[in-house]
């Protein structure tokens, strides 16, 4: 069958719009919207292929009806809006019945910013890497100032226990995604978005489904950039050629981080001690300050992600007292260098790492805080980028910092074409050359009964994926 493209003059959000349907609801960030519009009052239905713990439990427990499954059934109580995650083609039987039923809908980024964003202060956390952790210290922050910031980010942030918050206050946190927004604009989300505040914590090549190339990722950032108003202010890292290469674009005024005494914000003395990094920070507009920052997230781009949001705090005029207890109290992230537990004196670690960048940031920022063992990275290639053979000669040299390396054949590497696929066992065989043990498996529980026998007491296994991968740390953990 023929399917006519989506009708355009539908994509915009009723005034009295009330009842509001979610297809693909159970995503990280569609999920949040969800339980968002829910607590404002609204009538939220959602439907999603898989449907399980925690997001089925957490949306059921917030009063959001899930229907298990896409069904044009799912609109017969003819909602009046629905709106369309990223994840949805325009093949999906929902996103037909929407069409032929003439139901007006729109995208995650417009809904967020109907509802909830309006005439709030946006704060936008945007780059490849750090954005989660960036905005979930920014929110974190905010809330000790007693500023009752709201926030959407990509992260359950420990200190609320949610990836999500509606305060009363004046600013907004929301983590901006590169990423297209939906199949009826292939627009990055954060175009969406116009902030007071931008933050670009570093660009590189990713999500090679959607881009082609570093060009085609820097063109993104240009247009993002040319768009800020000109009362706005970006900050950006200041050591990164590729913000470089597009930042002459902006009309606003930027300011720039760094380990470099000429940008605006920098850091210097960077320490690793009594599981805390501390390190100094220097403001140009007032040389004669130097404040020391100390925060329990551990590694050199952590104390990047927690200088981006000084300057944020900086601007915005909280005062340093408030800045740095804050800094000290900070909790973390779920699945950003999150310790699942202790046996027999072995860590297990859960990280999100999955670019070569940040598997090497996140091996050299953990390592000086286990000195007394060995530090076991285990590794699932499995987003979109690395599963193909686009970084076969990037990841390598990212595990340098290990003692012992697993690597994972990809699960989902059926979704790749063949010619394109990384060569998990070359990878091995490469990381081997650089005098580290490498070890290749296919399965995941060969992986728990190597690690269950060989480590030892002291030892970090530091876990890598951007997925549940096959619950590998309870299980780990209940075997240990």
């Amino acid at each position: 069958m023929l399917l006519p493209d989506m009708d355009l003059k539908q994509n915009f959000i009723p005034l009295n719009a009330k009842k509001i349907h979610i297809i693909a609801a159970c995503g990280t960030g569609m999920g949040a919207l969800s339980c968002m519009l829910q607590d404002m009052g609204f009538e939220v239905t959602g439907s999603d292929q898989n449907i399980y713990p925690p997001m089925s439990d957490f949306l059921a427990q917030k009063g959001v009806k899930l229907f298990k499954g896409f069904n044009p059934l799912n609109l017969d109580y003819k909602p009046d809006l629905v709106v369309i995650g990223n994840a949805v083609t325009k093949n999906n039987v929902e996103s037909v019945a929407v069409m032929e039923k003439n139901i007006p809908y729109c995208s995650m980024p417009q809904a967020l910013n109907h509802f909830i964003a309006q005439n709030k202060k946006i704060l936008l956390i945007t780059g490849t890497h750090g954005k989660t952790t960036t905005s979930s210290i920014l929110a974190h922050i905010l809330n000790e100032a007693g500023l009752d910031p709201s926030f959407m980010i990509g992260g359950i942030v420990k200190g609320f226990g949610s990836n999500y918050r509606i305060g009363k206050g004046d600013y907004m946190v929301i983590e901006g995604d590169e990423y297209d927004t939906a199949f009826f604009d292939k627009g990055a989300k954060f175009m969406h978005y116009t902030p007071d505040v931008a933050v670009i914590t570093s660009i590189e090549f990713d999500h090679a489904d959607i881009f082609h190339d570093i060009d085609q990722i820097k063109s993104a950032f240009m247009k993002f950039v040319e768009k800020i108003p000109q009362k706005s202010l970006i900050i950006a890292a200041g050591n990164d050629k590729n913000i470089r290469d597009i930042i002459d674009s902006a009309l606003c005024n930027v300011q720039y981080y760094g380990d470099d005494l000429c940008y605006d914000f920098s850091f210097s003395n960077l320490k690793f001690e009594q599981n805390f990094t501390k390190f100094k920070v220097r403001d140009c507009a007032n040389i004669d300050k130097i404040i020391k920052i100390t925060t329990p997230l551990m590694g050199r781009h952590n104390a990047m992600n927690a200088l981006a949001v000084y300057g944020v705090a900086q601007n915005i005029g909280i005062d340093d007292k408030t800045i740095l207890k804050a800094f000290s109290s900070f909790e973390g992230v779920k699945r950003r260098q999150e310790i699942r537990g202790v046996k027999r004196g072995i860590t297990v670690m859960d990280d999100f790492a999955h670019h070569p960048s940040a598997v090497r940031e996140t091996i050299l920022g953990v390592k000086p805080f286990f000195k007394d063992g060995r530090l076991i990275a285990v590794f699932e290639p499995r987003t979109n980028s690395s599963m193909r053979d686009i970084f076969q000669n990037d990841y390598p040299q990212s595990f340098d910092g290990a003692d012992i390396v697993c690597i994972r054949e990809p699960s989902m590497l059926f979704k790749v074409p063949e010619d394109r696929r990384m060569n998990s066992r070359q990878l091995v065989d490469d990381i081997a050359k650089r005098g580290i043990n490498a070890l290749y498996f296919d399965n995941t529980e060969n992986i728990i009964e190597l690690l269950a026998a060989q480590a030892k007491s002291g030892d970090l296994i530091l876990i890598m994926s951007n997925g549940g991968f096959d619950n590998i740390h309870q299980r780990l953990l209940e075997k240990l």
